[in-house]
């Protein structure tokens, strides 16, 4: 394992690398999610159909340029928020796993703490590590959400005319303070740590049991493989939080009063599913995104492992 701030370089590089590849369906998700805010189901219109015809339209309309709005604002929040997830996860696991073990006369050398892997121990290292990476990157996350909910062709929800990401923080820092940039910040936190508690866990599970039971060995296939199975996971716990987080991030004035009153306020008037809208745009981001982030991360780790190696003295590099 690299140290803390070379897993936090290598998550942040892997997460780019990602997003680059994901936020053209991020930006559909977004406008799914806000298409038909607090309207009956009769009363909404459906600009955007689903994944595939999202895509086309904006395409259409507004050309690539559409598609990846707010992407600069995207590699930002993507370091900030998979360099602490990924970051903090090792550290964070192995200092409870010491609390806990040094309660146990039977557990008390370095080995069994590194070794350790327990499941309620994983999921809160992951959830924390995703709620400090998703609380520093919160200002970043509501630009990239307000970019990407701009149309001029097909507008959805509130539409806020940014020219770039750098006018959107000047903006809303005027209008409203430091408290207009943290807008939201709280779903963000519960969505991410929703997601987050269980994106690590589950890879490394899978990655066990793919390796225990089909006798798969480290390399491409299985960190593929484990990926996809953590990227549909995720994907299912945390896309009603991130539903209403996009309606927090996107809201002009206090259309909401909290995550809790926007939750109420769309499924009383959308129905139950409304929390789901954009579902399978979520999914056709999330799932190449976690592949391509989890299985990166492997591959910069390595990288960073082979660099510190290098600069850092002999008994630091072997702590990492």
């Amino acid at each position: 394992m690299s140290t803390t701030i070379g897993s936090f370089i290598a998550g942040g590089v892997a997460a780019c690398g990602a997003v680059t590849v994901t936020h053209s369906f991020e930006t559909i998700k977004i406008r799914l999610q806000l298409q038909g805010e607090l309207q009956t189901k009769k009363d909404s219109p459906r600009l955007y159909k689903g994944v595939g015809h999202g895509v086309k339209v904006v395409f259409q309309n507004e050309g690539l340029k559409g598609l990846l709005r707010g992407l600069s604002c995207a590699y930002i929040y993507q370091m900030t928020l998979n360099g602490c997830r990924l970051g903090f996860y090792e550290p964070l696991r192995l200092s409870v796993n010491s609390l806990v073990l040094h309660r146990s006369p039977m557990h008390t050398q370095d080995a069994d703490v590194k070794n350790l892997q327990s499941l309620p121990v994983n999921i809160f290292s992951g959830a924390a590590s995703g709620v400090l990476g998703a609380a520093a990157g919160s200002p970043f996350f509501l630009v990239k959400t307000r970019l990407q909910s701009y149309s001029p062709f097909l507008p959805v929800g509130t539409q806020h005319n940014y020219r770039n990401a750098a006018d959107g923080m000047k903006q809303i820092y005027k209008a409203e303070g430091v408290k207009g940039l943290y807008r939201g910040v709280v779903p963000a936190m519960v969505r991410t740590g929703f997601g987050s508690s269980v994106q690590l866990p589950t890879y490394f599970f899978a990655k066990r049991r793919l390796v225990r039971h089909l006798g798969m060995e480290e390399g491409p296939a299985l960190h593929l493989m484990s990926s996809a199975c953590s990227g549909f996971v995720v994907c299912v716990v945390m896309h009603p939080p991130d539903t209403v987080m996009s309606r927090m991030y996107n809201q002009t004035g206090n259309l909401y009063g909290s995550a809790l009153d926007c939750l109420i306020r769309t499924v009383k008037t959308e129905g139950p599913l409304a929390v789901y809208k954009g579902f399978f745009a979520h999914l056709a981001r999330i799932l190449p995104h976690t592949i391509l982030t989890l299985s990166l991360a492997e591959q910069t780790n390595r990288v960073m492992r082979l660099i510190e190696g290098r600069i850092l003295p002999d008994k630091l590099a072997e702590k990492a």
